[in-house]
């Protein structure tokens, strides 16, 4: 069995939905990021960083329990448990890994930042805005470039997408349109009607709603270091 420890991120479905895709999502556990329950000790024992997801393989390697946290290690965690959507071919794999970690580097920090100036930041700040939602467009640039000629970010359907497809559901928050990046676009719409992808994306929709105005206690504890 595993334990998802989430609540409805970009990155907390990146594991949701790779759970559901390898028919392995069961038991979820919330972690209110709005409430500081990343801070927990509990959970701190689990995802060091305090960020969600983590999970707790309870059938790890060895038949012994393994926690695991950051998205992108979970993700080829599960895939390689599985031997499902990392390709055991050496180019297509490396593919599959190069896109990852773009998203693991670039995609989501850039997009995230882009996000909490144009939506969290107390004040606007031109320059921020500025500079982020222009990186923002300039990696779904590079996005559309690859998908004008490959089905899916490694050829096939991989893990590459999973932690991809997230973020690009937020694109408004990043001041993009999809109607700008054509061939993101028939990607997206594909990925999207995967039932596994559904049933990831359900995962805690009654929490989706959460709201995080600056000045507010909610807004605290998603951006505070947790110290006291």
């Amino acid at each position: 069995m595993i334990d998802l420890y989430f609540w409805p991120t970009p990155n907390g479905y990146k594991a949701s939905i790779m759970l559901a895709e390898v028919g392995l999502l069961g038991n979820v556990v919330p972690v209110d990021i709005t409430a500081g329950d990343q801070f927990k000790p509990e959970y701190l024992a689990i995802s060091p960083n305090n960020k969600v997801p983590a999970i707790v393989d309870h059938e790890g390697p060895g038949g012994e329990p393994i926690a695991m946290f950051e998205s992108g290690a979970i993700l080829i965690y599960l895939a390689e448990k599985t031997g499902q959507l990392l390709s055991q071919d050496p180019v297509v794999r490396l593919e599959t890994l190069q896109w990852l970690m773009f998203q693991m580097g670039g995609l989501g920090p850039m997009l995230g930042q882009a996000h909490h100036f144009r939506e969290y930041a107390p004040e606007p700040i031109d320059y921020a805005i500025q500079r982020y939602t222009d990186e923002a467009a300039r990696l779904y640039q590079v996005l559309d470039k690859r998908l004008e000629t490959v089905e899916y970010l490694a050829g096939e359907y991989s893990i590459a997408d999973v932690a991809t497809f997230p973020w690009i559901r937020t694109r408004k928050l990043h001041g993009q349109d999809l109607a700008e990046y054509p061939n993101v676009n028939r990607w997206y719409q594909v990925i999207k009607v995967r039932p596994a992808v559904s049933e990831g994306l359900s995962v805690l929709a009654e929490s989706k709603q959460w709201k995080a105005q600056p000045g507010t206690p909610e807004w605290e504890s998603m951006f505070s270091s947790g110290k006291q």
